[in-house]
């Protein structure tokens, strides 16, 4: 009996200690990398608080026996378990205003080609089955560009703004309808502010977690291009999920995750495919990729996609006017 007490303790811990670490990550936001990084795997505690409640039920069921030890680790649970369902339920639930009778949907999409990992013959392809309208791509580089246009993207989507750039830095924007003004952001990765028609475009990629200053400064700059602009739609691989401040900040400022508006659920999209293979490929664990719209646009669905070679699921959306 005492082996299996040592057994269900053990498996308990392995269960609520990475728990309270995401907890803890949520709540607090320390101002280091490894702390932001964390906070991106959030809803997973959800998965470990559930495990945990289960295992100390059953152990109470089988114990018969109430135990203070067993009641606290049931408590703590069960907290984790409401208030970390509470952070996600949005995700699940709420209103979504439908478009106007008239509208004409407009299907959009976010992908990021991992520099010359993933295939631009595939995202191509993609674009044309998805029949997407404007396709925003981060880590574009020439000969990525070059694949593209030789899979037919200058039929598909004659207009661009941005050029493609190494190391990462390159973030197009493509589109079936004429473009008109575009200005860059002053970003550690190259941004875009487009019109299309009425609507304005804020294609984006901050920089990742692992530089947690540069993390912060392109937000802070990404959050006040919205402000001042107030923008339809923002695309790109934020490197930040809902539950980070600057996407909290993001929705203060009046835009919606088109997952939450459309009540998809979780929609990861990073880590993805053979670059993060252990002993086997590791499935997409954090939703960094976002499609967020503003108040002028309604959400009629949205999904991801594989993209071969990219580390990145896509994004694609399909938006209307209210």
């Amino acid at each position: 009996m005492r082996v299996r007490a040592v057994v269900v303790g053990l498996v308990l811990a392995a269960l609520l200690l990475p728990a309270a670490l995401l907890t803890t990550a949520r709540v607090l936001e320390p101002a280091s990398g490894f702390w932001i990084q964390a906070e991106a795997f959030t809803p997973l505690a959800i998965v470990l608080y559930a495990a945990a409640l289960a295992v100390a039920l059953v152990r109470v069921v089988a114990g018969r026996r109430w135990r203070s030890a067993t009641s606290l680790v049931t408590v703590a649970a069960l907290a984790g378990l409401v208030v970390h369902g509470w952070w996600f339920a949005p995700m699940l639930t709420g209103a979504n205003p439908p478009p106007a009778p008239d509208a004409v949907p407009l299907t959009v999409m976010t992908a990021n080609l991992a520099q010359d990992d993933g295939d631009p013959y595939e995202l191509v392809r993609a674009a044309s089955e998805e029949r997407v309208d404007l396709l925003v791509v981060e880590e574009i580089t020439a000969a990525g560009l070059a694949d593209m246009d030789r899979a037919g993207l200058s039929d598909l989507l004659p207009h661009r703004v941005g050029e493609p750039r190494e190391g990462g830095h390159g973030t197009m924007v493509f589109a079936r309808a004429e473009l008109g003004s575009s200005e860059p952001l002053d970003t550690w990765h190259e941004g875009w502010v487009v019109s299309m028609d009425d609507l304005v475009v804020v294609a984006t990629h901050p920089q990742a977690p692992t530089e947690p200053d540069l993390w912060r400064s392109d937000h802070a700059t990404l959050l006040d291009v919205v402000r001042e602009r107030r923008p339809d739609l923002v695309l790109g691989d934020l490197n930040a999920t809902n539950d980070h401040r600057p996407v909290r900040a993001l929705v203060d400022a009046g835009l919606r995750d088109a997952a939450e508006l459309a009540n998809a659920g979780w929609q990861p999209t990073w880590p993805f495919g053979d670059r993060w293979r252990l002993v086997f490929a590791l499935p997409p664990l954090v939703a960094i990729d976002h499609v967020l719209v503003g108040p002028r646009l309604a959400v009629e669905e949205v999904h991801t996609v594989h993209l071969p070679g990219s580390d990145h699921r896509a994004v694609v959306a399909t938006v209307a006017r209210k």
